[in-house]
């Protein structure tokens, strides 16, 4: 299986917001800790859509 577009842009979101979460809570910024929750969340959701996109590849390739 290979890697697709989102799996790695999900990921790289994931972790620059839980980078931006973890600066947000060392400097007190409750702003930038949902900021960086939000971006953290978001890049999540998008690497696991490019995880069932790359399963529904993988599956479709098995059937045929």
């Amino acid at each position: 299986m290979g890697i697709n577009k989102d799996q790695v842009e999900g990921r790289a979101k994931e972790a620059a917001g839980k980078v931006q979460e973890v600066a947000g809570k060392t400097v007190g910024s409750t702003t930038q800790q949902l900021k960086g929750a939000g971006n953290k969340m978001a890049g999540a959701a998008q690497a696991e859509y490019g995880d069932i996109k790359s399963d529904i590849k993988h599956d479709m390739k098995k059937d045929i």
